[in-house]
């Protein structure tokens, strides 16, 4: 693969690079041992022929959620990696907050180079599930305020529904755009975008109630906020000198629905899945 980065300081292991400083390690602990709790008790095991599959296929009670990012993927090579691949033959292609690397894997079938990052590295819903496909995924276990490749070297940086997890929007956003190549393209796919921060905050204690009963603690080990306001983007645009530009996948109709029922309900208004390109 062409990624420029110095892995002779890193530790290949177990299918993946271990490139999570102790400091992190330590930082990210709690919240990744809740999370995978979260997600192994809400079904999210995949086989490695549903891995090779995602977005696309999936039955079961998670269907609904797959239909939803599958529409935003298809959203993100129409809008942005399709446009960008004219202007740059090799695309060097980074998924933040991986997974087990689907989006990543959906690239690298289309013969770009992509790599798969994220916190969790095991085999079933971690980078290490990269071992699953058969094209090359780059798996690597890292924060994204500390990325190990060199600056300037990526054409594409994608937060996959993942942006919203960071302790600070500017510190994730200024390492993003330290590794963004000129020309460059950043987005921000799949997470909650509110008009108010008042009602995201609604949806995090909702959130965290439902957590609590559940499973027996919050969820809250990540001092994050958990969702984006139009005014944390534009703070963001100006701070580092960003135009964004929001595309809107094309949702189902009931999806499209989903504001006015939670009005004629008297709910919260649901939260934005919005496409946003710097």
């Amino acid at each position: 693969m062409s990624f420029v980065w110095n892995s002779n300081q890193y530790e290949y292991r177990s299918g993946v690079w271990r490139c999570l400083s102790q400091a992190h390690r330590a930082h990210f602990d709690q919240f990744m041992r809740e999370y995978q709790i979260v997600r192994e008790a809400e079904g999210r095991r995949f086989t490695p022929d549903q891995l090779r599959r995602l977005p696309y296929g999936l039955q079961g009670d998670w269907a609904w959620a797959w239909n939803i990012r599958a529409t935003g993927f298809e959203a993100l090579l129409r809008h942005v990696v399709k446009p960008l691949a004219q202007a740059h033959p090799v695309l060097r292609i980074l998924d933040l907050g991986a997974g087990p690397g689907w989006l990543a894997h959906r690239l690298a079938q289309r013969g770009w180079h992509a790599a798969a990052v994220d916190l969790l590295d095991n085999d079933w819903d971690g980078v290490a599930a990269c071992q699953h496909y058969r094209v090359p995924v780059l798996p690597v276990q890292a924060a994204y305020d500390q990325l190990p490749f060199e600056s300037r070297s990526i054409e594409l940086v994608v937060y996959n529904a993942s942006f919203h997890y960071a302790e600070s929007f500017a510190t994730v956003l200024a390492e993003g755009l330290r590794v963004l190549a000129p020309g460059g393209r950043l987005v921000i796919l799949d997470s909650p975008l509110y008009p108010s921060a008042q009602t995201g905050q609604q949806m995090v204690a909702e959130r965290e109630e439902d957590f609590l009963k559940r499973f027996g603690f919050r969820s809250d080990a990540l001092k994050s906020q958990g969702f984006l306001t139009y005014s944390d983007l534009e703070q963001l645009g100006q701070k580092f000198g960003l135009r964004w530009r929001f595309y809107d996948p094309d949702y189902s109709l009931g999806w499209r629905l989903r504001p006015l029922r939670a009005r004629l309900r008297g709910r919260r208004p649901p939260a934005q899945f919005r496409l946003i390109v710097a």
